[in-house]
């Protein structure tokens, strides 16, 4: 779909796969595309409207005028709806709470897809990594490497909480998992499909995942 190189990322939340994906983005001078950052937006956007993500009329309505934008530099990483820099706000609870009412409406899912695609053919750069639940499979299924990052729920659910320090531990796993659940309804993002190389990164550390999936872009960019 362009001549950038895509390097496509899965994977479930507290996989370490923005935070992987943006290191690894950085070793090889790529561009870096956070996809959930959108669906994050667009669910404060809703919010902001004084509107709920689980009324479906709602969230077509607030995608109407939706002014999205979003830095693909690793080094300098922002998001922002219309004048409003919200970097920060769409990691907060409520937004994070609400994001599934967004996630799961069809319409919305090809528009944005198809701003993910545009964003990385306008990036200017040689490669990008784009990460998020569906990238291997719907966004860019024919990418030179596709791969699934994953680990064990008892792991993420510790990494996300050490994430999200003042909150309890117990609610912020529960809180995962109710996400999980509640995406899975929409796209498969446990499951490799063919194709999809798999890192583990249960028993790995940050540095280890990092190097286990650059690895596994320079062998497919290689071959």
């Amino acid at each position: 779909m362009t001549d950038t190189l895509i390097i496509a990322i899965d994977g479930p939340a507290g996989s370490g796969k923005s935070s992987v994906s943006k290191q690894a983005a950085r070793a090889l001078s790529y561009g870096y595309l956070d996809t959930g950052a959108a669906y994050r937006a667009l669910a404060w956007h809703v919010l902001a409207r004084g509107t709920d993500t689980a009324d479906e009329s709602a969230v077509l309505a607030a995608a109407d005028d939706f002014d999205y934008a979003i830095s693909l530099d690793p080094d300098d990483y922002w998001v922002r709806v219309g004048s409003d820099d919200v970097t920060a706000a769409i990691r907060e609870p409520r937004v994070s709470d609400a994001v599934s009412g967004v996630a799961r409406v069809p319409a919305v899912r090809e528009t944005v897809n198809a701003l993910f695609r545009r964003l990385v053919a306008e990036s200017g750069r040689p490669g990008v990594i784009v990460e998020g639940r569906d990238i291997t499979t719907v966004v860019a299924p024919d990418a030179p490497v596709r791969i699934l990052l994953t680990a064990a729920p008892e792991v993420r659910a510790a990494r996300r909480s050490a994430e999200l320090v003042g909150h309890d531990a117990q609610q912020v796993a529960a809180a995962l998992h109710q996400r999980d659940a509640s995406d899975s309804k929409v796209v498969d993002f446990l499951t490799a499909a063919e194709g999809v190389s798999v890192v583990d990164s249960s028993d790995l550390d940050f540095d280890q995942t990092v190097d286990a999936v650059l690895g596994v872009v320079r062998t497919g960019v290689q071959g």
